[in-house]
């Protein structure tokens, strides 16, 4: 059997159960890592590949966690999750005083595939104008208590945002861990909802707000905290570098981008329309999984670069409906996968379809486990001025012009579809 080392990962859990190992935040050590295996096939019959991943000494079932919004909203739902086999979930984001969140409806708008939208054409975007939770804290906290003494081997992640107030953030903190949660999302993301009061995407996009609340955060926090970043920024490695230096263990992206999902030709009104009014929204589903990717290359390149001696985590978000989406996510580093919106347009039981789907490319490819190709594909990014490099480099080894144009002078009118298609790549 033929191995090759790429990079240094995490050792496999293991096989047979999968018990809650929860990290104190004094010391962060955790095991060492082990360098990337990328199995030959033998004549004896392939094992069933291994989906089970550790993740800051949290050890999971499969990558597929749910995504923190309605599909982890109350107990009956966080437990239909983990019943479907959902390795992970993450639930809706909570605060101290749930009396300030008031929500409206309708508050989701959707964008189909074809002409002009066609009502029968596939929904590739999805905006939502919902607020966090509106539901009592004391309420939330009953139920996370009750799916832990239910699910005691399985991973229930809090997520919570809260004003600029560190009185407020460590009392929250504190009263969350007392329910037996595994880990904590800090929402610094919400795109909509509340940035007077400096909540979500108004940390998220300020680096020294950033900075500030993460370390009262991880100075309260004994579980494993995770930062999720908005994608509604320049950079989005800065906060992501500014979460894990300020010490949480990983960073989750992208939360929604924010959008108007359009304009109802006939009432000249915008959507989702309530009162015949609306507001900039958050934007997901399929037609924002090609900017997640780009977001989460760019934040493991940086924490390859930066955090290589250290043993952080990092999960991808944004339109993952099969398993191929989330082997992308996995092939540029992330260590798990979040889905929300795919959940809300097919169900619970889509955990078993990603699943089967993942192990089908991981069959193709005779990967054993995840590890074996988590970030693999990161190798393969450069800058333009090296493509440029590396073609002309190929060029003169082949000594042959290359598929394409030779230069932009050469582009005709009457060829100009076939032209164009010959330097199209897929």
């Amino acid at each position: 059997m033929a191995s090759l080392n790429f990079t240094q990962i995490r050792g496999k859990s293991s096989l047979a159960e999968f018990p809650v190992t929860r990290r104190l935040r004094p010391g962060l050590s955790l095991p060492g890592r082990v360098g990337f295996r990328v199995v030959a096939s033998a004549s004896t019959p392939a094992k069933e590949p291994d989906l089970s991943v550790t993740v800051n000494g949290l050890q999971m079932p499969n990558p597929f966690v749910i995504g923190s919004g309605p599909p982890g909203t109350n107990y009956t739902v966080m437990k239909r999750a983990f019943d479907e086999g959902w390795g992970a979930v993450i639930a809706k984001t909570v605060s101290l005083d749930a009396e300030k969140v008031i929500n409206v409806s309708p508050r989701y708008a959707r964008l189909r595939a074809g002409a002009n939208g066609s009502s029968r054409g596939q929904i590739i975007g999805w905006e939502n104008i919902e607020l966090i939770s509106d539901r009592p804290l004391e309420t939330m906290l009953k139920e996370f208590k009750q799916l832990k003494a239910e699910y005691p081997d399985r991973i229930l992640i809090a997520s919570i945002m809260e004003e600029y107030n560190k009185a407020a953030w460590e009392e929250l903190i504190d009263r969350v861990e007392q329910t037996g949660i595994d880990a904590i999302e800090v929402n610094f993301s919400c795109p909509h909802g509340m940035p007077e009061r400096k909540m979500g995407a108004a940390v998220g996009q300020d680096c020294g707000l950033l900075e500030e609340v993460c370390g009262w955060v991880n100075a309260k926090a004994t579980v494993p905290v995770w930062a999720k970043m908005t994608p509604n920024i320049t950079d989005i490695t800065e906060p992501a570098r500014v979460a894990l230096r300020s010490g949480c263990e990983g960073v989750s992206a992208i939360n929604t981008i924010m959008s108007v999902m359009g304009i109802d030709l006939k009432t000249l009104h915008p959507e989702p329309c309530v009162e015949g009014y609306s507001t900039p929204g958050g934007y997901s589903a399929k037609a924002v999984h090609p900017i997640a990717l780009g977001k989460v290359m760019n934040i493991a390149k940086m924490m390859k670069s930066e955090f290589k001696s250290k043993d952080y985590s990092l999960s991808g978000i944004g339109g993952v409906e099969t398993g191929g989406d989330a082997a992308e996510f996995i092939l540029l580093g992330a260590d798990t996968v979040q889905v929300c919106t795919g959940v809300m347009m097919h169900g619970y039981g889509l955990v078993k379809k990603l699943c089967e789907e993942l192990k089908d490319f991981m069959k193709m490819h005779n990967f054993s486990t995840i590890e074996d190709f988590r970030g693999v594909s990161l190798q393969y990014f450069t800058t333009h001025t090296d493509l440029v490099r590396r073609q002309q480099e190929a060029i003169r080894q082949r000594k042959a012009v290359r598929k394409g144009l030779e230069s932009d002078k050469d582009w005709t009118g009457d060829g100009f579809v076939k032209e164009t298609e010959s330097m199209v790549s897929n």
